[in-house]
């Protein structure tokens, strides 16, 4: 009697795509965009829209903060439930999310932001990378949040803060696909930049409400290139005696740990999979 047998492709048979467990499909990459716009909104509108707001209440944020927050969670929320829709992810993927944001909100813990020494970011760089950009974009987001509600870190700045950390988890995972030790020299040099930049970019915050003189402050009205210009004299005197350090820190991490970690996250998400690749062989038993 001739039977088929059900066997699973071995790795062995055909190559594995390298997988990602939060796939940018066409709904979370819309979920994606606008939650980033929002962000980059958030952030920017006063270098284009002329403000009168200044003082304690304009840095802190009391009038838009809560509300970004609020909006945020949303944003976040969707892209899951894109992802959810199109079959992008699973219950073993919601799992994975929480458990990788406790672990990095517990590193946040050890280095809330001392000398601007994070080690939780080299985890986000590594995660977005194995996992795809959309998972990234929950994880720094979700991470950052976990992080500053173990550290008391919460204020005005956190919903900033979160946009920034899911940028990072995001942009790691839309890196080249490379292999090899070309793989970590690009996560080390990227974890580099995205560790400078993420302190750029949260200057922005309170930047333009506060007065640090004429050659360093924001002036309502005036063009942008001569804001930025202050902002950048500013960054430089100021932020990256902090961002440098982040940047640094992140880059050794990766190449240190970067291998091993790797290797364990593209593990789960092969066995995280549910849409694993099966082929019928043909069999013979006797009957």
């Amino acid at each position: 009697m001739n039977l088929v047998r059900l066997k699973p492709r071995s790795a062995a048979s055909a190559p594995t795509p390298p997988l990602r467990l939060v796939r940018l499909k066409p709904r979370s990459t819309v979920a994606l965009v606008v939650a980033s716009l929002v962000g980059v909104l958030a952030f920017a509108w006063p270098l284009f829209f002329q403000t009168s707001q200044a003082g304690e209440s304009a840095i802190g944020h009391t009038t838009d903060a809560p509300w970004l927050f609020v909006l945020l969670l949303p944003l976040l929320v969707a892209v899951v439930l894109a992802e959810l829709s199109e079959a992008g992810i699973d219950a073993k993927v919601i799992s994975l999310v929480g458990m990788l944001a406790a672990v990095g909100a517990a590193l946040r813990a050890l280095g809330p932001g001392t000398a601007g020494l994070e080690p939780g970011f080299f985890l986000l760089v590594l995660a977005g990378r194995a996992f795809g950009a959309g998972f990234g974009f929950v994880l720094g987001a979700v991470s950052l949040l976990g992080g500053a509600l173990i550290s008391g870190g919460v204020g005005p700045w956190m919903p900033f803060q979160m946009f920034a950390c899911a940028w990072v988890g995001c942009l790691a995972g839309l890196l080249p696909r490379v292999g090899g030790r070309l793989e970590l020299l690009l996560l080390a040099a990227y974890s580099l930049v995205s560790g400078v930049l993420y302190g750029v970019i949260m200057n922005l915050w309170f930047w333009p409400y506060a007065t640090f003189g004429s050659d360093f402050s924001f002036i309502p009205g005036d063009s942008l290139a001569a804001n930025l210009h202050r902002y950048f004299l500013f960054v430089v005197a100021t932020s990256l005696g902090w961002d440098i350090p982040r940047g640094i820190l992140s880059a050794v991490l990766v190449l240190v740990l970067g291998r091993p970690i790797l290797n364990a996250f593209r593990r789960t998400a092969r066995k995280a999979a549910f849409e694993a690749p099966v082929v019928f062989e043909p069999g013979r038993t006797n009957a």
